[in-house]
Order: C-alpha cells, then structure tokens, then sequence
C-alpha cells in the first residue's frame, strides 16, 4: 500500500498521483467520543479518509455497531487502544488489524473492561471525598455505556458546575499525580502487547509526546515496548510540529519500529484533531500497513 497524504492536498506519494488517506486513531461514543461508529465512518468517508481503524478505549464495541466491515463506505482495519502503565506512567498501546474474534483479545478486553469499572468507582470514591457526590452516575449517565473514563468523569464536573472546562477538571482533579488518577488496575504492557500479537495484530506506541518524557525515557520506554514485543510507533497523532514528527520518525529508524499516522479524534469540534487532517507523513519512514 502507499505511504498516506497526511493533509488533503499534500502528501508524499512516492509517485502516486492520488495518494491513500490513512487514519489509524479514532474514538467512538463506544469509548470516549461523541459520534456513534456509523458516524464516525461516515464523517471519515465525507473528510476523505480512504482507510480507517477505530480504536476505542480497552473495547471493540464500535464494530458489532458497524456490521459487516465489507459493506462500509471506506475500508476498515479493526483496532483498539489498550490502556497500561511503566513506570507508574499511563501509556496507551494501539492494536491495529487485529482479528476481532480472537479469544486472546476477548480476554483482554474483558480484563481491562473490569479493571475500568474498578477504577471508575475509585474515582467515584476519590472525588467524593472532595465533595462531590454522585460522580459516578453522573459519568456513567454521560458515557452512555459501561466504558467509563476520566473524560467522562471530567465532563460531570463541567456539567455540575465544579470547573469551567475539561481540560481544568484534569489539571485540579484528573491528571497525573491528582486524586482522580488511579492507574494501577491496567494489565501490564508486556500482556497488552501479547493480547495484540496472538490476535494477529500489530501493537504500536500512541501519541508518545503526550507522556511528556524526556528523549532518554522515550528511549527506555520504547526498548521496554519492543522487548515486549511491541512494532510500530505513532510518527503523526493529529496535527503537531514538523520539528517533532521528524525527531519521532528518527527514532522510528533508529529503533526499527514501523511508523503509524492518526487524527486521535473524538468529536468534531477540535480542529487539531480532525480526522484525516494531520500533519504530513515523513516520506523516510517505514509504515506500518506495508507489513501487512
């Protein structure tokens, strides 16, 4: 397959005239996004992504709501996002091509599924003793399902009038190292990574600036992730600086690992992260759909 045009009219191509779209990172309502997975495709065929791989927080919901991927307007590569932890650090692993009836993702998934309804109640618990009350009902009454997170929990306090916006309820009370960031439920990196390869797929690092590591850490915690068995590394997670795409597309070479693109989008509101409207693909940089 071709390398993606990352933007719509522009792109490396290596000599194709109408370069392939590929978005490998988005959310649905089954997970922490505000459109339904018929939606989300449809949104994706309309901002001309031609391959699409939903990956919804620690659940594959989202493709027993599509139907048959065959019949949909774009072509569909079945992921997932599982969440885990090193270093006492939250990291997000993506599982792309995986095969959805795989009894070893169904195990990980049905794992992670009970370790979110524990921490969602921890959360409850941490948040009620800073006085506010019923946050989980509130959180779960705005997730629509039984896939409760921290944005959903950040969305009830907006709602009851506790912060002014998501992104405060995270600094006060959510985010790292504040009484709502209960990580150590998660299953451990080297099992999300074994759930991902015995389901056929191919396990990449998400977003990894986001961690905020030091280039060192980065270093460790990708050596971790391919002594675990770990092969692709997100290069582009929405739109972001040149500077830092090439930096992570160097350690992607120097690393051997295969690189991947997505918007990480979850509503439609954020412009930073439309779906297939990031920033351009490093043209130097293995992908990861060319090994499959």
């Amino acid at each position: 397959m071709p390398v993606p045009m990352c933007q719509t009219n522009t792109g490396y191509n290596r000599g194709m005239t109408n370069p392939l779209i590929y978005d490998l990172h988005c959310h649905t309502t089954c997970s922490d996004g505000s459109l339904s997975p018929k939606e989300l495709v449809n949104r994706a065929a309309e901002q001309g992504v031609d391959v699409l791989a939903i990956t919804d927080h620690d659940t594959t919901n989202a493709y027993e709501q599509l139907g048959p991927l065959d019949q949909q307007p774009i072509k569909i590569i079945p992921g997932i996002e599982f969440s885990t932890q090193w270093k006492n650090i939250n990291v997000h692993i993506v599982g792309l091509n995986i095969q959805l009836k795989s009894k070893a993702l169904q195990e990980g998934v049905a794992f992670q599924h009970q370790a979110r309804q524990q921490r969602a109640v921890l959360i409850a618990q941490k948040l009620h003793q800073l006085g506010f009350q019923g946050a989980l009902a509130g959180a779960a009454k705005i997730a629509h399902n039984n896939n409760v997170g921290r944005p959903h929990f950040a969305q009830h306090l907006v709602n009851i009038g506790a912060v002014s916006n998501i992104k405060q309820a995270f600094k006060k009370y959510l985010g790292p190292g504040k009484a709502g960031d209960i990580k150590q439920l998660w299953a451990d990196l080297p099992q999300v990574i074994q759930w991902i390869r015995m389901a056929g797929g191919t396990p990449v690092l998400a977003h990894p600036t986001k961690y905020k590591l030091t280039r060192t850490k980065l270093k460790r915690l990708l050596d971790d992730f391919i002594d675990a068995g770990g092969q692709g590394m997100e290069v582009v997670s929405g739109k972001q600086l040149s500077s830092a795409t090439q930096d992570l597309a160097s350690l992607c070479r120097e690393k051997n690992l295969l690189g991947s693109c997505g918007s990480d989008f979850h509503q439609p509101d954020q412009q930073w992260a439309e779906l297939g409207q990031y920033s351009k693909y490093p043209a130097d940089c293995p992908a990861v759909w060319e090994s499959w």
